[in-house]
């Protein structure tokens, strides 16, 4: 048994130290806490500006020395969480990653460097993270708070109220790719100001009326940019706390004075924050401007917190994974009676293999059942290739709670449910755990061949052995005699598995 599958076989208790790590456009963070009564207490806290954003080409690939000044970084980092047990790290990269075409060979070598799984998630699922993150570090006031981040790739802007977001949005403009693109060579100038905050608020169109609709007592802004926008304007006495607009205006007109980044002379300005604060800044006027902002307050926590706080969430079986899955059910208004059976039937059969396959962690019941509420949702779009819609929806539907590469791993299974085995889709999960989820597929497709016939009654008494490719099945006596249905779907389930290489035994008695 492989090192990795042994951790995640075997990880059973609550951890006792959890660490979350923000792959980020422009830095890289991870801070590692100890449990405690049911709260975290911080142990460690890492940050390294790697500028993974300024590394994306125009054809939308990394270059060789930004992967590794973050696999240099990666590494470090894997030296302090390596010996936790798999389950207690959340990984997450952002936007660079989603955009890089070549991100699979750095997390490749990220994952091996970090000794953990790292995700990738999408914009929406990262700006629900980060107002998790803040609203555990602000105080509750009571009222409906809107939390702004603008990281080196994107921007989120969140509306919620207490813990729950109510409105999650992330744009294409970030810090680093604003300073790349307004700002070449450091040059500053109102022009390119005037230009930058056109620009990102063009982008701030699609939710300018809805976000001020809903309104908000409270601003507050998270991560680097804020933060350094923060200490420069009270450091340089334009703001006695937090961000105001006049402020803002005053941090614009002295770098436009400087001309020139490396001219500028600011009280509390870093020399590596100085590359891409303009950016960052025209961003911040803009957002300010077109939702009517005077005040921003700064807020210590963001993405990383949020990682730490849904993995202890996940932990402690509430995960909002299952709020995804329940609303997507709903939505599609599938048969519940017919997913339990598979569901059972699914369980059943992973437990009979999971020595043999090295599976049967909670994590891997968990893809079960959520594959079998899920398998028939395509049926609202069309009877034919039923399980192809389902995927598409699964892999391609804003999901709270799941990464990138969980919602592939997720439609993997429920592509694999039926008909020929989409051997060509397990591409698009990491290389680690494609053989995983060829097992959990071919798990959940006997499941479901077992109870085509939609019986209220079980599917007759069974045996399930599995070694290497080959599935061996053993049904009782007599157990397909009132089941032709189910003695031919078998029969043509081996031919199917065959052509893919897998061999499916069946025998009787």
């Amino acid at each position: 048994m492989g090192s990795e599958t042994a951790r995640r076989a075997g990880n059973k208790a609550e951890p006792e130290t959890v660490a979350g790590i923000d792959l980020g456009s422009n830095s890289f963070h991870m801070i590692v806490a100890r449990v405690e009564g049911g709260e975290l207490r911080l142990i460690d806290r890492l940050r390294e500006r790697v500028r993974l954003a300024s590394g994306l080409d125009a054809e939308h690939r990394l270059s060789e020395d930004a992967m590794e000044r973050g696999l240099a970084c990666v590494t470090r980092f894997g030296q302090r969480v390596r010996e936790l047990p798999l389950g207690a790290v959340r990984a997450a990269g952002t936007n660079t990653l989603r955009q890089a075409k070549n991100a699979g060979v750095f997390l490749e070598r990220a994952r091996a460097a970090l000794g953990h799984p790292i995700d990738i998630i999408a914009g929406r699922e990262e700006a629900r993270l980060i107002y998790l993150g803040v609203s555990h570090g602000v105080a509750d006031d009571g009222g409906r708070r809107l939390v702004v981040d603008i990281g080196g790739g994107s921007t989120e802007c969140i509306l919620g109220e207490g813990f729950e977001p109510l409105a999650t949005e992330s744009m294409f403009m970030g810090c680093v790719s604003y300073s790349k693109r307004f700002f070449p060579d450091g040059a500053l100038s109102r022009d390119a100001f005037r230009r930058a905050q056109t620009a990102a608020a063009l982008e701030l169109q699609s939710i300018e009326r809805s976000y001020m609709r809903l309104g908000w007592r409270a601003c507050y802004g998270s991560s680097g940019t804020v933060l350094a926008i923060a200490e420069l304007v009270e450091k340089n006495g334009w703001s006695a706390g937090g961000i105001t607009r006049k402020s803002l205006k005053k941090l614009r007109a002295a770098l436009c004075e400087a001309g020139q980044v490396r001219s500028l002379s600011l009280q509390g300005l870093e020399p590596e924050r100085a590359q891409v604060l303009p950016g960052g800044l025209a961003i911040l006027l803009a957002i300010t401007k077109s939702l009517g902002i005077e005040h921003v307050n700064p807020a210590q926590s963001a993405l990383r917190e949020g990682l730490l706080y849904d993995l202890v969430g996940r932990i402690r079986h509430e995960d909002v994974r299952e709020r995804s899955i329940r609303w997507l059910a709903e939505r599609s208004r599938v048969d519940l009676e017919q997913a339990a059976r598979v569901e059972r039937t699914a369980v059943a059969c992973l437990e009979q293999v999971a020595e043999d396959w090295r599976l049967g962690s909670e994590d891997d019941r968990h893809y079960l059942a959520w594959a079998a509420r899920l398998h028939e949702i395509g049926l609202e779009i069309s009877h034919t290739g039923y399980h192809r819609h389902g995927a598409y929806v699964v892999g391609n539907a804003d999901m709270p709670g799941f990464s990138k590469n969980e919602q592939q791993l997720l439609a993997f299974i429920v592509h694999a449910q039926r008909r020929k085995l989409p051997l060509d889709a397990l591409a698009a999960l990491p290389a680690t755990e494609r053989e995983r989820a060829l097992r959990l597929a071919l798990v959940f497709r006997l499941a479901c061949c077992l109870n085509h016939s939609r019986n209220s009654e079980p599917p007759p008494p069974f045996r399930l052995a599995a070694t290497g490719k080959k599935l061996s099945l053993k049904l009782a006596e007599g157990g397909l005699e009132e089941a032709p249905l189910t003695r031919a779907d078998l029969a043509e389930e081996a031919e199917r598995l065959a052509a893919a290489g897998i061999e499916l035994e069946v025998r009787i008695g």
